[in-house]
């Protein structure tokens, strides 16, 4: 295992590319590459070491050999998955064929590149697979500041916001709910300031994304 990183001093990386490939000079080859470009390099000679690797939180990305000693990339695709690590895998080998390809993107690979692949194809895969990471960083943050939100509204709020997202109108969860359309209207106003909602569509979706006023939601 080496630790290579792009940059100058030791200063904290603001995002990592992690290599699995038990070919060393392979490993040396692609982490060099990355260097290169000033991206921060992780390098593992097996699954097992990457796994047990306290990985920082910051938009990352594994290159993933398919043909690993005593394990298939393909069940650290698998392992990783069923460990909830959500991270984009760009598979690398000298045997694939278009069945492999398929099986890999199924998955849920980013991509999939054949050795010796062309320098540019790898950082070109390596950077869309960062962006797609913190795309996905930016949601989850963006969903559990929703949460943080919703937990702040009342019973009655939470009521009212759910009827609010089913489309019934103020004087219709008035009828609803037993209340005057007039607390209906201070109880909505709560609750969209507490969601930090400038506009009524904005609480309506802000309701959607979390799962409200559909008929899953909790009675």
């Amino acid at each position: 295992m080496n630790l290579q990183r792009g940059g100058a001093g030791d200063a904290e990386p603001n995002r990592m590319v992690y290599v699995v490939d038990d070919d060393e000079s392979m490993r040396d080859a692609v982490s060099n590459l990355l260097r290169s470009v000033d991206l921060p390099v992780q390098a593992f000679a097996s699954a097992r070491e990457f796994l047990a690797f306290e990985r920082p939180d910051v938009p990352s990305c594994l290159i993933l050999d398919v043909r690993l000693k005593g394990q298939s990339g393909f069940a650290v695709q698998e392992q990783i998955a069923d460990g909830a690590l959500s991270i984009p895998i760009i598979f690398m080998t000298a045997h694939g064929d278009i069945a492999m390809t398929v099986r890999a993107m199924k998955a849920g690979a980013m991509d999939f590149l054949a050795k010796p692949f062309r320098d540019q194809d790898m950082l070109d895969a390596v950077d869309q697979a960062l962006a797609a990471d913190e795309k996905r960083r930016a949601a989850d943050r963006s969903v559990s500041n929703l949460r943080k939100c919703y937990g702040s509204l009342t019973q009655r709020e939470r009521e009212v916001m759910a009827l609010v997202a089913s489309g019934l109108r103020n004087k219709q969860i008035a009828a609803e709910m037993n209340l005057s359309e007039i607390t209906v209207k201070i109880h909505r106003g709560q609750a969209m300031r507490k969601m930090e909602s400038n506009s009524f569509a904005d609480f309506v979706l802000k309701a959607k994304t979390l799962g409200i006023g559909s008929s899953a939601e909790d009675s």
